[in-house]
């Protein structure tokens, strides 16, 4: 891993806002319009103005990012914010159930030396999207700080490093906040010289890996190039150089992997023969009665072999769902497609379900961009036109519907190492990390 060190973070003032948890936020990117109003209203400095201002009546351009800009500088001038005083690593516990068990992931929030994807040990795992580096461009230069954290994995058998942390907490005094889906998190600053540079050192060697925040990545990444452009060569200490990162040992007993699931527009409608006809020869298809609600059934099937060669698609025409299984077959025509690609990638049921399926043999390659969503409800809600998918850029019906088993830390590691990159939202690490909790100034 390049060059980890502490700093002094910008971070609400509780004198002023009283509760952490009514002016914190989850990541822009799963807020819906209906969650950014509540925030809003939540409190009036709630960091949902930052990270996702809302449009106002006459704007004609970049005007969210200047009001964005304009509350992190009134809020500091107010006392609202309150930068720390001595430099730390910020253990970070995030507390919550899945399933009836509970869970704590741990670990600590960092400021890591930049390095282009490629060029050295930090490692993303998923394709972005131009649209959102732009959007979060335009914002760290209104802002000049970094508003979110980025999510880096990191190599820990022995959980060695945070250990050490978690040491260093005793007798701190943490902040703590609940998030909207109840979830805690608890946030500790650790000043201790001595187990920084402990830390530090144990860091040196380990490559990282982006499981969450690629997009911010290269935004910041951008960003120290247009300071670059306007500055000339940075300084080294120059907090350009780095980004904001919650770093997690892979070993940790808290690091969960949820499915994405797919909801598609714009495709053909079709039958449950239909699917079982274009996937002959590289899928044995099963078709489970009960309608929509078979959802849950295809899924437990699914959850339960886990298998990344397992597809659950949902046919529209006929009301049924088809529960597809890879054969040799789907291998060997993956071979062919992905030739470019390794065993591992080729092997991934989300590079199965995209290059092989959708794009091939249901000849569906130029649909819109899917739906994402990660429980088996949002997929019956969404397929009958109900609840609320934040991802979602349209009005219109779905067409297809997609479970898709999510790939695991194993998986992220080794494509990673093949310098490849898996098919957009391949992952989802539960729970997200919180906007608000600290803040790194970049000027």
């Amino acid at each position: 891993m390049p060059q980890t060190a502490p700093f002094s973070a910008v971070r609400y003032n509780m004198d002023h806002v009283g509760s952490i948890s009514d002016v914190i936020a989850p990541p822009y990117d799963v807020i819906d319009p209906e969650l950014q109003d509540q925030l809003y209203k939540r409190h009036a400095a709630n960091v949902i103005r930052i990270i996702l201002n809302r449009p106002e009546p006459g704007d004609s351009g970049d005007e969210k990012y200047e009001r964005a800009a304009k509350f992190v500088q009134q809020w500091k001038s107010e006392g609202v914010l309150k930068q720390d005083e001595a430099p730390a690593y910020y253990v970070y516990h995030q507390q919550f159930t899945i399933d009836g068990q509970t869970f704590n992931r741990r670990g600590f929030m960092a400021r890591v030396r930049l390095q282009p994807f490629g060029q050295g040990n930090i490692y993303p795992h998923e394709e972005t999207h131009p649209k959102a580096k732009v959007d979060r461009l335009k914002l760290t230069k209104a802002t000049k700080q970094n508003n979110s954290q980025i999510f880096g994995l990191y190599p820990d058998p022995e959980n060695e490093v945070i250990t050490l942390l978690d040491e260093a907490t005793k007798g701190v005094t943490p902040v703590e906040a609940i998030d909207h889906l109840d979830v805690k998190h608890v946030l500790w600053p650790v000043t201790d010289e001595a187990v920084v540079a402990k830390v530090s050192k144990l860091m040196e060697d380990k490559p990282m890996f982006v499981a969450d925040g690629h997009h911010r990545y290269e935004t910041a990444c951008n960003y120290k190039e247009f300071l670059t452009e306007e500055m000339g060569e940075l300084p080294a200490d120059h907090p350009g150089n780095y980004v904001m990162t919650m770093l997690v040992g892979m070993s940790d007993p808290g690091m969960i992997v949820l499915p994405t699931h797919r909801l598609l527009r714009g495709t053909t409608r079709f039958s449950s023969a239909q699917i079982i006809a274009q996937l002959a020869g590289m899928f044995e298809c099963e078709v489970s009665s009960g309608g929509l609600d078979a959802a849950t059934t295809v899924w437990s099937a699914m959850a339960s072999a886990d298998n990344q060669g397992l597809i659950g698609l949902y046919a529209t025409q006929d009301d049924t769902w088809v529960l597809c299984k890879a054969t040799d077959g789907a291998y060997t025509k993956m071979k062919e497609l992905a030739d470019d690609k390794s065993d591992d990638w080729q092997q991934l049921g989300v590079s199965l379900l995209h290059r092989l399926v959708i794009d091939n043999l249901l000849d569906c390659k130029d649909h819109p961009k899917p739906t994402y969503v990660h429980d088996v409800s949002e997929v019956i809600e969404g397929m009958r036109g109900e609840g609320s998918q934040a991802e979602s850029d349209s009005d219109e019906p779905y067409t297809l519907a997609a479970l898709v088993m999510p790939a695991k830390l194993e998986h992220v590691e080794a494509i990673s190492l093949h310098k490849e990159r898996m098919p957009a939202k391949s992952t989802y690490f539960f729970p997200k990390l919180l906007s608000g909790l600290t803040f790194n100034p970049l000027a």
